[in-house]
């Protein structure tokens, strides 16, 4: 992974250290709270329902292991709710029995939040992370954000090209950029290198990704307007083939003409997706014009010289490794498959959690952070120190931080399989379940954002408690369930195979229920937003109206259909007449639609 030079290190010090003069300013009141406010943002601190929130940067997921344990200090020595008072929670939440503390929070941007650190300690809490080069730059604000990509990049087998040299070459790039500090509304990119999009890419600003034209030359399909929010949109295609060393211009050209002509006027319609849908073909045009004038007047200053790419690309190459036992490929084939002939868990594990290598000795394993008892993608910070042994015992000091809220370990041994499996059970972090429904994508929702309209973990965690069973699971095979308490969409509901959202009617909590959306990957088929199926439920009718959906799914099936193929052959109608059987039996009326 990449290694950040002692610039790179005096730039993460020197920044923690402005923000500790900017906190101190501000609690002596010579900053007031209006000034003080975009400041905080643009190092990841936002003031949420009860607390403070802190959103790490994972610069397109990859953490290594002193990292992991400074994240696991920050969750123990610093995460305390009983250090704010929470007395002023409303009706709504006063039946909640605990809200987590003490841990982190994996999220779909392949960041790590905190919800529990006082604002007093902030700036020992980035003293802290910039002792691992961690921060907090560009996580918030109307910024280019965290730059996203595949998890298992450099080890995928159907991959192009890797796309971590790239996409650390765009964090350089958009880091502080002097033009697109203040944009018309936050900006994100997601790049993939493989030819199935694991990285929800469509979904993006800009999506990105590497190809090969007919003559063997790499370069970027690039796609621009995507998003998901209250108007869910997938990115169109402007450029088919880019040449890869025109990339930052080109980005350059495309950001420039969403800063000249993006509203400013409305947040909801600030985004470049709005842009791009009322212009069409205008804007293509305005950014190709661009991108001519950086080419042609500028002299196309951003061009990737073979030399930077060789450059950056030499921090991605493989870690060095103990040597495999000689046992050959076959050996460890034979091995793999006693052990999962003696424990059905290891078997179901293997198949699950564990995927091919580029490497045939190595195999990539996703710790699952989806359990009973405890929000999808938060870890603890017991968890994250054992984990990080993990990661140093079996996977060389190198993790990944997945969109869907896990932990991958890129570089394992196939021979390690069953000593890291009998690690990672003991744990609690080998559940068989990646890509089955308890794998749920969940965002914090109303527990703890003021933005949200609706509690998810709840939700969440009363499905985790009713699909416990992993026999049941495997029958029903992959389902995306995603969970958003607002229309701003953190839980991905738009992508979900099943999606829900938390809406607020008269002040209660309500949820709406899609189906048929996707992210893009080779299961799901091209990337589409959900189909809402009806009006909304209440909270206590969610769980009764997810079974009756899979439960239709489940009786109407054809053998080997998934959720998704089904819900597309049958059409919404027969699992929306199920949904609305749960409001007749319990005669409960959506108040707006009642």
């Amino acid at each position: 992974m990449y290694q950040y030079s002692d610039f790179d290190r005096q730039f993460v010090q020197q920044r923690a250290a402005q923000f500790r003069d900017q906190l101190e300013r501000f609690q002596a009141g010579s900053l007031d709270g209006e000034a003080f406010r975009p400041l905080r943002l643009q190092n990841g601190w936002y003031i949420q329902r009860f607390a403070p929130m802190l959103r790490v940067a994972v610069p397109y997921g990859e953490i290594n292991t002193a990292q992991l344990r400074v994240l696991a200090k920050l969750a123990r020595d610093f995460d305390h709710k009983e250090a704010h008072d929470t007395s002023k929670a409303n009706a709504a939440l006063a039946d909640v029995p605990s809200l987590p503390d003490r841990c982190a929070h994996f999220t779909t941007r392949q960041n790590v939040q905190f919800n529990w650190i006082p604002l007093d300690r902030a700036a020992d809490a980035m003293d802290l992370l910039a002792t691992v080069n961690l921060h907090g730059i560009q996580t918030s604000g109307n910024c280019i954000r965290n730059i996203t990509t595949d998890a298992l990049a450099g080890v995928a087998v159907d991959e192009v090209a890797d796309p971590r040299p790239f996409a650390e070459i765009m964090r350089q790039w958009s880091t502080l950029h002097p033009e697109f500090a203040f944009l018309p509304r936050k900006f994100k990119i997601a790049i993939t290198g493989a030819r199935e999009d694991r990285a929800a890419v469509p979904w993006h600003d800009v999506g990105l990704f590497l190809v090969r034209n007919t003559d063997g030359a790499l370069g970027f399909k690039v796609l621009v307007g995507g998003g998901m929010g209250r108007t869910p949109i997938i990115g169109s295609v402007i450029r088919e083939f880019l040449p890869w060393d025109q990339i930052l211009n080109y980005l350059e050209a495309i950001v420039r003409a969403y800063n000249r002509f993006g509203r400013r006027d409305n947040k909801y319609k600030a985004r470049i997706k709005i842009l791009v849908k009322a212009e069409g073909q205008a804007f293509t045009d305005q950014v190709e014009a661009e991108y001519r004038d950086i080419v042609e007047q500028d002299g196309a200053p951003h061009t990737i010289t073979q030399a930077e790419l060789d450059r950056v690309s030499a921090f991605f190459v493989a870690p060095s490794q103990p040597a495999t036992r000689p046992n050959g490929e076959a050996q460890i084939t034979q091995l793999l498959q006693a052990d999962a002939d003696g424990q059905a868990a290891f078997a179901r594990w293997l198949g699950r959690n564990v995927k091919p290598h580029q490497n045939p000795a190595l195999r990539a394993v996703t710790l699952s952070f989806k359990r009973v008892g405890s929000a999808p993608g938060d870890a603890s910070a017991d968890q994250l120190e054992r984990a990080a042994e993990l990661v140093d015992r079996f996977s060389c000091g190198e993790a990944r931080v997945t969109h869907e809220q896990n932990l991958v370990l890129p570089w394992v041994r196939s021979e390690d399989l069953p000593e890291l499996w009998r690690e990672a059970r003991r744990l609690g972090l080998a559940q068989a379940n990646i890509g089955l429904l308890s794998d749920m994508i969940a965002c914090p929702g109303g527990d703890f954002c003021d933005l949200a309209n609706a509690r998810s973990l709840p939700i969440a965690q009363a499905l985790l408690a009713r699909y416990e069973d992993l026999d049941e699971q495997h029958d029903l095979g992959e389902i995306d369930l995603h969970i958003s308490g607002c229309i701003n969409s953190c839980g991905h509901h738009h992508s979900g195979h099943i999606g829900i959202l938390g809406v607020d009617k008269d002040g209660q909590e309500w949820y709406q229920v899609t189906l048929g959306g996707s992210d893009g990957s080779l299961l799901s088929g091209d990337a589409v937003p959900g189909k809402v199926i009806g009006p909304s439920f209440a909270a206590d009718e969610m769980v009764d109206v997810i079974e009756a959906v899979i439960d239709t799914y489940r009786a109407r099936r054809e053998p080997g259909e998934t959720f998704i193929q089904a819900v597309r052959r049958l059409g919404l109608d027969p699992f929306k007449t199920a949904a609305n059987a749960v409001r007749v039996a319990t005669a409960r009326h959506d108040p707006v639609t009642a």
